[in-house]
């Protein structure tokens, strides 16, 4: 098995890399590092160690300091370490520096993220608005790029234009941007169209952070066959499905899962695709809830809502896979204070009933209170449904 790996092309070893700053505690960081190894993994590499540093801002040159640089340095020499990726954007600068030095891939998370969506993006649509990303994203990393895509040869970070970059200028970078741009722009008006021809039917959008079972969701309650995999960004296209709950119709769309540190790139040409969040009615924002910082997940899901223009929106909290929740039962003779890990399910649903009403506990692959939920799911239809098309009383 292992010498079947190693003569696997594809499969890259990796190390990940990052820094503890002054808000952060080292369980964050621990957090952070295992969810940039799982990106690493959905990519197509093995990650084989974590290094992390205090730090109050990364090094101007080499993100860590000399002493830690000098110790990934001498692990990747000795361990043939192929890629070395980073868990903050690295500057253009930064790059060139610790690539002279290590003399292996380097890649930031904002890189590795793209080479998922580029993997991943199955339409047109969703390669156009991926490749316009990496284009923004490779603009200002032009200098010295010739060695430095020389060098890679392809694999994990160079999927899509990277691999033909070794041949181009920045003007012809620009050029292709703004070809790109204009293509998304017809896509766009398409899409808009598309959506205006639905008619007034009421909108419901799945939302929520990436590898949170949305997908598993929508394939439950539309009875449709959506492409649903334990990988992060398993569906970049918005699927659109008309669901009846009663004798009620309704439109139900399962979108693009948000992340931490969203590449901006990649929020501005997934426009059209976060369109359908923000032209609906309602949201069903999906929690793992057997993740141990969802309510990070939630934050960080939240403030990308407001961020294009949908934290206004009437939202619906489902929280998901309570099949594989775990907690830590407390000692009656413990008198230490109670962690995260100390409250049972029952406790986080007392906790998050008396936060928010609009909420139901699920899981969507054991099919648990499933129905809980569309009965919730079709009350709130109902009240839009209500407002929009007042003599349709008989329906309900």
């Amino acid at each position: 098995m292992t010498e079947k790996k190693k003569n696997n092309k594809a499969t890259e070893t990796a190390i990940v890399i990052g820094i503890i700053k002054q808000n952060q505690t080292e369980e964050q960081i621990n957090e952070y590092l295992s969810e940039l190894e799982f990106l690493a993994e959905t990519a197509g590499a093995e990650v084989k160690k974590h290094f992390r540093q205090k730090r109050n801002t990364a090094h101007s040159k080499t993100f860590v300091g000399t002493g830690k640089f000098s110790e990934i340095k001498k692990y990747v020499e000795d361990n043939n370490i192929d890629t070395v990726i980073f868990d903050d954007e690295l500057t253009p600068a930064q790059l060139r520096n610790i690539e002279k030095e290590l003399k292996c891939k380097i890649l930031d998370r904002t890189n590795l993220i793209l080479d998922i969506f580029a993997n991943r993006a199955r339409t047109a649509h969703a390669r156009t608005q991926v490749e316009l990303a990496q284009y923004e994203y490779l603009m200002p990393r032009l200098r010295g790029m010739w060695t430095h895509l020389e060098r890679q040869r392809g694999g994990i970070g160079m999927r899509g234009p990277g691999e033909k970059e070794i041949e181009t200028d920045r003007r012809i970078v620009k050029d292709k941007i703004a070809l790109l741009k204009k293509k998304l722009e017809k896509i766009d008006k398409q899409k808009a169209v598309q959506r205006k021809n639905r008619g007034k039917l009421v909108r419901v959008a799945l939302v929520g952070y990436t590898n949170v079972g949305k997908s598993t969701l929508m394939n439950l309650i539309s009875k449709s066959d959506i492409f649903a995999e334990n990988k992060l960004f398993a569906t970049l296209d918005t699927t659109v499905r008309k669901m009846v709950i009663g004798n009620l119709p309704f439109l139900l769309a399962d979108t693009v899962g948000f992340i931490r540190k969203l590449p901006h790139h990649l929020v501005e040409s997934f426009k059209s695709t976060l369109d359908e969040v923000r032209e609906s009615d309602l949201l069903l924002h999906i929690v793992d809830i057997s993740h141990p910082n969802f309510e990070e997940q939630i934050e960080i899901v939240t403030q990308t809502l407001t961020d294009i223009g949908a934290g206004d929106k009437k939202t619906i909290t489902v929280f998901n896979k309570i099949d594989a929740y775990k907690f830590i039962k407390k000692d009656e003779d413990d008198l230490t204070p109670v962690k995260k890990e100390n409250y049972s399910l029952e406790d986080l649903k007392k906790m998050w009933f008396a936060k928010e009403k609009d909420s139901v506990f699920i899981s969507a692959k054991q099919k648990i209170n499933i129905d809980e939920l569309k009965t919730k799911l079709y009350d709130e239809v109902v009240k839009i449904h209500k407002i929009r098309y007042p003599y349709n009383d008989f329906l309900y």
